[in-house]
């Protein structure tokens, strides 16, 4: 009798074992979940990142200011007939 009941209990710790620790424990359940927490938020950001990137396309399609603004401060177009001044920052 004795050896039957440790027997169970062995054969239940293997099974507990396998219920915690195994490829579809319960702390690899939890990892899985965190995982796709992190990459929900990872997706929410790049929907937004998208969408911003999608308006700024739209508005240089649609904008001719907007355009004309944008070579302005990256490209550093200057219109005809217009002044260009160059300030250098200091570096001390």
């Amino acid at each position: 009798m004795k050896v039957a009941l440790i027997l169970l209990v062995m054969i239940l710790a293997a099974m507990q074992q396998q219920i915690w620790f195994g490829d579809s424990g319960y702390f690899e359940r939890k990892a899985l979940a965190q995982r796709h927490e992190e990459q929900q938020e990872r997706t929410q950001m790049l929907i937004q990142r998208n969408a911003k990137m999608t308006a700024e396309i739209l508005a240089l399609k649609n904008d001719a200011e907007a355009f004309e603004s944008r070579a302005r401060s990256e490209l550093g177009m200057v219109k005809e007939g217009e002044v260009f001044y160059l300030i250098p920052e200091d570096d001390g």
